[in-house]
């Protein structure tokens, strides 16, 4: 028999994906709620049991196949483009006022909520700000809810913004990371729980490489290419 390798999947790895401690506690806690709705009612029993499978998927951490080559961006989360735009970072980065070409990621309640670094560099800033929770594929979500802001400087000096930005349902930002610490492309961050949203503020110069409604993938879906002069990418929904 062969050793399983990293490229040797078998089926089993295709639907069982290895869940982030964060979620022990909560699916500990709808198990035995499990418990309960069976002994008051053999149907409710049903209904925890989906909603208990349902919690292990949501903290789900996957291992991601990122792409190697330098100047690379992949995506910090799993999800769905909601937005590409041109707007100030935020102020408590102090990256300045000038409107860089926001993309956006919008994760469901379905979604892997584990974020990535979009690429290799420096956290030389992050920012905690209290605010509301407004769904987070709304605009205004990334100025007025609450948010987790880092900045990180690449090897050639410029920066980038990644934000977390809570959503109607998320109620907790956990970061991973703390300032001065050198990230890799792809290198978990943080997480978000229950619904949310991540911004990534793109460098002058640079254009995105997805579209508005693309799925991506966090880690490895690629966003945007530094160093190449690339034309901005649309899509059609078909």
């Amino acid at each position: 028999m062969t050793k399983p390798t990293d490229a040797h999947l078998s089926m089993l790895d295709t639907f069982i994906k290895p869940m982030h401690p964060e979620g022990f506690k909560f699916v500990g806690i709808f198990a035995v709620i499990t418990l309960v709705l069976f002994w008051i009612w053999t149907p409710l029993g049903w209904i925890g049991t989906g909603l208990t499978v349902w919690c292990y998927y949501f903290f789900r951490d996957p291992k991601r196949a990122v792409p190697q080559g330098e100047g690379l961006m992949v995506s910090p989360a799993d999800g769905i483009v909601s937005l590409i735009e041109r707007a100030a970072p935020p102020p408590e980065l102090g990256m300045g006022h000038a409107p860089l070409l926001r993309v956006s990621v919008f994760m469901s309640v379905f979604n892997c909520h584990v974020n990535r670094a979009p690429i290799a560099g420096r956290l030389v800033k992050m920012a905690y700000r209290p605010g509301k929770f407004f769904n987070a594929s709304l605009d205004k979500a990334s100025s007025d809810n609450e948010r987790n802001s880092l900045c990180l400087e690449l090897a050639d000096g410029r920066q980038i913004a990644v934000v977390q930005i809570a959503g109607l349902v998320a109620r907790r930002i956990l970061p991973f990371v703390s300032e001065g610490e050198s990230l890799k492309t792809g290198q978990r961050f943080g997480l978000i729980r229950f619904g949310s949203r991540v911004d990534v503020y793109l460098p002058e110069g640079v254009v995105p490489l997805v579209a508005l409604g693309q799925n991506c993938v966090a880690g490895e879906t690629v966003i945007a290419e530094l160093g190449r002069d690339l034309p901005q990418r649309f899509a059609k929904m078909v």
